[in-house]
């Protein structure tokens, strides 16, 4: 029986006290269980910020990779071993920003990879600058007042919407109940699911912390509100004022993941396969392919 010990870790987080990444490494522990999974089942792919360490504090596999690259690197290693249940966890720098290309394409091909953003607000690592989801006019060491950040800030579920996503959630650390759900069900999806993590920075963030998200979120599971919807998703992606829609956003179900249309995936995980023994006979049909 899978227990939350089996994904602690003797290594102690490094994070600021308050810190909301400590919700989601919580919450991450805890949906692994309730889905059934076992640490060696599971790898974690992560880019370079606060939150991207959260692999070293998990039993779990883990693959750091460069700034802005955890979405490629999950990709390739689901396709050698699409037995793996693979997550990427990073910030919104990594996802939104560098790494913004790859979580499009990603999308686009509907490969069966879990991407949890934690969204802060600001580069929390390399103490505070503004990020791809910084409001207009936001304040920071990048961005001085009284002008602040210029640039229009990155809509997480409206490009995914425009992406072909099909798996859109939101939720945030502080409700650890609801996290876990949205947790569990991103990870159960077949394909690409993108979930956003409003994700308080306590110390070079504060406008945006719990004071500030905990009156503004709402469920949407406590309205009559139908995730395959697709227009109905996109008013949500623009809501009106300053209320915040958590909750499962859009779903597309039994569409085809990228891994199902490679046909030397339906034999066996790539790394279960024999290597391939070639014949003289071989080599002469691909040379004549190619001539």
């Amino acid at each position: 029986m899978i227990e939350v010990k089996d994904y602690d870790s003797p290594v102690r987080p490094t994070w600021c006290p308050g810190c909301g990444d400590f919700g989601i490494l919580n919450a991450l522990k805890r949906a692994l269980v309730k889905a059934k999974l076992a640490p060696h089942q599971v790898v974690i792919c992560t880019g370079i910020g606060c939150g991207s360490k959260l692999p070293d504090y998990m039993t779990v596999n883990g693959f750091t990779s460069l700034h802005g690259r955890p979405i490629p690197i999950a990709q390739g290693i689901h396709l050698a071993n699409h037995a793996l249940k693979t997550i990427v966890v990073a910030g919104d720098g990594d996802t939104y920003g560098i790494g913004g290309n790859h979580l499009a394409h990603c999308m686009r091909r509907n490969a069966d990879v879990t991407i949890i953003v934690q969204n802060n607000r600001i580069y929390g690592l390399t103490k505070g600058q503004y990020s791809p989801t910084s409001p207009q006019g936001f304040p920071s060491k990048t961005s001085p007042a009284p002008v602040g950040a210029i640039d229009r800030p990155v809509n997480p579920v409206a490009m995914g919407l425009a992406a072909g996503a099909t798996f859109i959630a939101r939720s945030w650390p502080g409700d650890l109940p609801h996290l876990i759900d949205m947790m569990v069900a991103a990870i159960r999806h077949r394909g690409t699911a993108l979930l956003d993590v409003l994700q308080p920075c306590v110390t070079f963030n504060r406008n945006y912390a719990y004071e500030y998200y905990r009156p503004r979120v709402y469920k949407l599971e406590e309205e009559s509100y139908d995730p395959a919807d697709r227009a109905a998703a996109w008013e949500k992606a623009h809501p009106v004022g300053d209320r915040i829609p958590i909750g499962l956003i859009y779903q597309v179900k039994d569409q085809p993941t990228y891994e199902d249309q490679v046909p030397a995936l339906a034999i066996d995980p790539l790394v279960r396969q024999g290597l391939r023994t070639w014949t003289e006979a071989d080599y002469t049909d691909l040379e004549t392919e190619f001539l």
